[in-house]
């Protein structure tokens, strides 16, 4: 294989990801380099969308915490936080098809709006605001430039680099102009090495390069299983008649409950007559006929959702994993040469469904953490610095906390899980640990003993087939790449998941990438990779974990526009 001569960049900190932790670890970096004398500091962002915030996607109600830690004159400087949430409503929604009594506040209300005094107090939002997470990233990038930080959107982080004693030495970017024979084509541009004293990653849920240092490092030795759900959102412009701006909805029940599946869902009026919506289904589920992306659109059917979606407008879409599994999943947080962060490291809050605060805290920690080992003219070795100021620090205690929400939801069901969670939440803190050892890809029941829902056909209207879908995401792909969706036993989909589990890639992904083709000889299995929004449900929720998800071609993806 001939040898391709690439061009070495050094900095002082690479950052490997321009999400809401990435970017707050730069922002700090580069706040403490000019307050504490070294403005020369070369901090780098590498991101693999084609801009800042491109592939970010969030309901989202953000909780300003750590953002009034970093930038306090925020408001000042304009982030994009202009709709406060003013109004909490919760419900738990039953079959409108039961042809059950619609008397409001009853029980036997198709949509029973649940009282305050019972709701979880961490799903309350007082003080919070909502927003489109995408145009914060943008801003935060913008911040980050100011400070003199190196951001380079575009560029995907394909490995992770060592050196000779083992430690992390930065990253290679991926090389463009790749046919998908693997041949070099006229456009070939080789990818970069980016070595750095520190190294910090900050990929978001599922990292692909996260992964593969968890495993190498051993960093999930002492924790449970990560767990996931997977989010899928669509954002709507509606009659000005039907919107109350700054109203944040929450709920549970149906359609979930038809499955036996642990799930909910968000509706949140944003600015300019929008409307946030989606449904967060737990990879935890075990019905493999369970399709998450069918499920979010029937729900939008209930009568409660219809009658605010009225005459309203589809304007984009979609879909990607979050962690769920909290403080009892997370890893170990650092390793010689660098560090995790954010959802690479597993800090989203489930109990609040937010993560973008304590993504935002980590990456400042550690930039804390780093700082101090440059300055003291360490390199490439363990900043232990970093697990001793989280330890001490509001989002350790946060996590903590919150450590059984996850695994009593997927454990014990939406309703005795609610339960347990409102007396832990807001009656006395248990005084034990709900564990969940078991991952969410052994979870699925064979297909013959297995519930198969009979999903209602697309109106167009409402409800929307997945290409449709993705094709309002501004998903786009290079054609002619190696594939990023990698399959260790091509035999396995047909063989084994097929006749199993009824090939549940064909459900779990929101985009229509997997599908079982008829043909002649009994069926083949497809891949549409150009589909892809790069959620990653199919590298979490596949039986034989036989696929894995990497980075394409810098800049391909999905292009998020206010999401």
């Amino acid at each position: 294989m001939q040898q391709i001569e690439r061009e070495v960049m050094e900095f002082d900190v690479l950052i490997v990801g321009g999400g809401p932790a990435g970017m707050s670890a730069a922002i700090r970096m580069a706040q403490l380099a000019a307050a504490g004398g070294m403005p020369d500091l070369q901090i780098c962002v590498v991101e693999k969308g084609s801009e800042v915030g491109a592939h970010i996607l969030s309901g989202a109600v953000f909780e300003p915490r750590a953002l009034n830690e970093l930038i306090p004159d925020w408001k000042e400087k304009g982030a994009p936080l202009n709709v406060p949430a003013k109004e909490d409503r919760t419900y738990m929604l039953r079959n409108p098809g039961f042809g059950l009594s619609k008397k409001s506040g009853s029980f036997a209300s198709d949509a029973w709006q649940v009282p305050h005094a019972i709701v979880p107090k961490t799903m309350m939002n007082e003080g919070n605001y909502i927003i489109s997470l995408g145009n914060v990233v943008r801003w935060l990038g913008a911040q980050a430039e100011e400070l003199g930080v190196n951001i380079f959107p575009g560029f995907a982080a394909q490995e992770v680099l060592y050196n000779d004693d083992g430690s992390v030495k930065g990253i290679q970017t991926g090389d463009m102009g790749i046919s998908k024979e693997g041949e070099q084509k006229g456009s070939f541009t080789p990818g970069y090495e980016l070595h750095a004293k520190y190294t910090i990653f900050a990929e978001g849920c599922r990292g692909h390069l996260g992964k593969q240092l968890i495993s190498r490092f051993g960093l999930d030795a002492d924790s449970d299983p990560q767990h996931y759900g997977i989010g899928i959102k669509e954002l709507w412009e509606i009659p000005a008649e039907q919107h109350e701006e700054g109203v944040v909805m929450h709920g549970a029940g149906w359609p979930f409950t038809e499955t036996g599946s642990a799930g909910g869902w968000w509706l949140y009026f944003a600015e300019n007559n929008q409307v946030s919506l989606g449904t967060v289904a737990s990879l935890s589920y075990k019905n493999p006929y369970f399709s998450p992306f069918d499920e979010m659109q029937r729900w939008k059917h209930h009568p409660l959702i219809a009658n605010i979606l009225k005459n309203g407008k589809r304007i984009s879409y979609g879909a990607r994993a979050l962690i769920t599994g909290g403080f009892n999943s997370l890893p170990k947080l650092t390793f010689a040469g660098g560090c995790l962060v954010g959802d690479d490291a597993g800090t989203l809050n489930y109990s609040k469904i937010k993560g973008s605060h304590t993504a935002m805290k980590s990456g400042m920690l550690a930039a804390e953490a780093v700082f101090g080992a440059i300055k003291a003219g360490r390199s490439s070795d363990e900043v232990v610095e970093y697990t001793e100021l989280f330890k001490s620090s509001w989002l350790y205690e946060e996590l903590y906390s919150s450590r059984n929400f996850g695994s009593a939801m997927s454990r014990m069901g939406t309703f005795m899980g609610s339960g347990l969670n409102f007396v832990d939440q807001n009656l006395f803190a248990l005084p034990f640990t709900v564990r969940d050892n078991m991952p969410d890809y052994k979870k699925l029941d064979s297909a013959a003993l297995s519930y198969k829902p009979d999903y209602p056909k697309p109106d167009g209207v409402l409800s929307f087939d997945k290409l449709s879908s993705v094709f309002i995401s501004n998903t786009n792909h290079e054609e002619d790449q190696p594939a990023h969706l990698k399959l260790a036993d091509a035999s396995i989909p047909m063989y084994k998941n097929l006749p199993m589990y009824a090939e549940p890639a064909q459900r779990y992904c929101p985009a229509g990438v997997y599908e079982v083709v008829p043909t002649p000889e009994g069926g083949r299995f497809q891949i549409n990779a150009q589909n892809c929004v790069h959620c990653k449900t199919c590298d979490i929720k596949d039986p034989a974990q036989n696929i894995t998800w990497i980075a394409p071609e810098g800049g391909g993806g999905p292009n998020y526009p206010n999401m």
